[in-house]
């Protein structure tokens, strides 16, 4: 018996011995975690080189990301930090929208995250899936005086005008961040400017502005509207000033812009515009308010007077009463390829033509107003730039410091174009090149240094380590770069620098400054892309929307792309800025007061 006992005892403690042992094993390995706890740092690509982060994790969750390092654009940037690392923290997940304007830094972010985050063990096929929401919104009912609809450039100008004329504002803003083509754009604006134009030479007047802006739409745009933004668009500036934003005093001809008369903001890209309007919102004490991430989706009628908004927000929909008028400011349809393949008449299919807009230009304010019976004209002019990105259709990348002082060469090494001409004149041009591929080519005049920036707060430095743009000793050197027949390139240079010399050009060029002869040479590759729409919302002179008899709808206003008539069938360069300041401001102020 005692044997037998014994033998019990053993086989029980062996089998206690290897439940502990497997059980205790499985503990040490529990493939249940998500993490091994600690903190790890990546690294992603931005647009202007690594951004790397630290991001710390116990075993369940993602605790929190730092940006370690990066040389993003100030403004631009700016929400992508602030919004990705929140939504993957409050998500626990990869799968997160990138921020519009901010493509490359988005894209940098959930990079430099998911390396980390492999190298913590976690599971990255199961943390890139999209979770469903199936929670149920509330509906919420507000009450203001005026409703914006729009946080780009023109609904910000708006906003602004209508709190400095006594109005208590809402701006409602579909995407996750202010700012809409404005603060990606290169954000030249045209003005007379006798103070700064005349120490350069320049030699301007309001009348000048207004015959090339209306013969560069080929006489079809609306004459009133056109003196309206002329005469306005340097006192509109001054206003600008007032709220702190600052220019450059040097004078140039943005692309297409036929005149020197382009003001460049002292902050990169359009954010001088955006954080001006901002710090006056931000300083109202909650009289002036933006609501992010909620698309207005329906104009509230009663009779033929507009009295409110419905708009849905990621938690509710909202029923939004405005008790003196709405503004409608949301951009044109640039990234909208059904609305462009739609109306457009001049091009041949745009489906695959990539677009330097933001991801929200799609047209919503168009289909809105046009549901209550507003009027739309010249919606089958859709203005092409020569001047995207090969890869993203962008502006960004563009080494083009100014007109006078580059060349285009196609494939082949040779010019092809008037550089200085019209957008639409140079853009059929390069469709007829091959590849619909052009080089842009400069030298050191347009880059002293090379921690000169463009007008994307890009310096050639950045580009030509990134592989955007190409740097040479010699035009010979430089066209073996780019593969193109060095003597069709030395040529083409040596007909540009014969214009600067004589003033006489094969293309009819005019505008000019320096000439290409002065290493070193730089070279940078362009597509067509999609940029503006001129077509839109008709206003009149206080733009106030009308209906297609020109009956005025009551308390509703519209200003920037989304409005049609002002350019005729193309927009000069650098005239867009001025549009949607000069008509947002006056949108704004009529809301507030009439």
């Amino acid at each position: 018996m005692k044997k037998k006992q014994m033998k019990r005892i053993i086989s029980v403690l062996l089998c206690g011995f290897l439940m502990f042992f497997m059980f205790g094993c499985k503990a040490d390995t529990d493939t249940d975690t998500m993490f091994k706890a600690g903190t790890y740092e990546g690294v992603g690509k931005g647009i202007h080189g690594d951004i790397k982060l630290e991001v710390e994790v116990d075993d369940e969750k993602i605790i929190g990301i730092n940006v370690l390092e990066h040389d993003e654009t100030p403004g631009v940037s700016d929400p992508a930090f602030e919004l990705i690392p929140k939504a993957m923290i409050d998500g626990q997940t990869l799968a997160v929208d990138i921020v519009s304007g901010a493509t490359y830094t988005s894209n940098g972010i959930i990079d430099a995250v998911t390396q980390a985050l492999e190298a913590a063990g976690g599971d990255i096929a199961k943390l890139t899936e999209k979770k469903s929401d199936d929670t149920e919104k509330e509906t919420k009912e507000i009450s203001t005086e005026v409703v914006v609809i729009g946080a780009g450039g023109a609904g910000l100008a708006a906003a602004v005008s209508a709190h400095e004329n006594g109005a208590e504002v809402l701006v409602l803003e579909k995407m996750g961040k202010v700012g809409g083509n404005t603060i990606i754009s290169g954000a030249s604006y045209n003005a007379v400017d006798p103070s700064r134009q005349e120490p350069q030479g320049i030699e301007d007047s309001i009348d000048l502005h207004f015959q090339q802006t209306y013969e560069g739409g080929d006489k079809l745009g609306n004459t009133d509207m056109i003196r309206i933004m002329v005469e306005n668009a340097y006192p509109t500036i001054q206003w600008l000033e007032t709220m702190g934003m600052q220019f450059n005093d040097h004078i140039h001809t943005v692309l297409g812009g036929m005149w020197p008369r382009a003001h460049s903001p002292v902050k990169p890209l359009g954010t001088g515009f955006i954080e001006t309007f901002m710090n006056y919102i931000e300083n109202t004490n909650g009289e002036a308010q933006v609501m992010l991430n909620t698309e207005a989706t329906e104009l509230v009628m009663d009779g033929n007077k507009v009295v409110g908004v419905k708009a849905e927000g990621p938690d509710a929909y909202y029923e939004i009463t405005a008790t003196k008028g709405v503004v409608v400011a949301t951009g044109g349809f640039g990234a909208s390829v059904e609305l462009r393949n739609e109306y457009n008449t001049q091009w041949a299919d745009l489906t695959n033509i990539k677009t330097t807009n933001h991801p929200g230009a799609t047209g919503d304010g168009i289909a809105m107003a046009k549901e209550i019976g507003a009027n739309l004209v010249g919606m089958e002019w859709i203005q092409l730039l020569p001047m995207g990105d090969p890869e993203t259709g962008s502006l960004s990348g563009n080494i083009e410091q100014g007109v006078e002082n580059r060349i285009f060469v196609n494939k082949d090494g040779n010019r092809f174009v008037d550089e200085g001409a019209r957008r639409d004149v140079m853009t059929e041009a390069l469709f007829e090149q091959k590849d619909n591929f052009m080089w842009v080519v400069l030298d050191k005049h347009s880059y002293p240094t090379e921690d000169v920036k463009n007008h994307f707060n890009e310096s050639i430095e950045e580009l030509v380590a990134a592989g955007r743009a190409y740097k040479a000793d010699t035009l010979e050197e430089l066209a073996e770069l780019i593969g193109v027949d060095a003597d069709n390139l030395v040529k083409a240079v040596e007909g540009f620098n014969k214009g600067v010399d004589e003033g006489i050009d094969e293309f009819g060029r005019t505008l000019y400054e320096d000439k290409i002869d002065t290493a070193p040479y730089y070279a940078g590759a362009r597509v067509p892309t999609v940029h503006h729409t001129m077509g839109g919302i008709e206003i009149n002179t206080e733009t106030q929307v009308l209906t297609a008899d020109g009956t005025i709808i009551e308390n509703l206003y519209a200003a920037g792309e989304v409005t049609g008539g002002i350019h005729g069938t193309n927009r000069l360069g650098g005239n867009a800025l001025a549009d949607i300041n000069v008509f947002g401001r006056i949108a704004g102020r009529n809301a507030a007061t009439k």
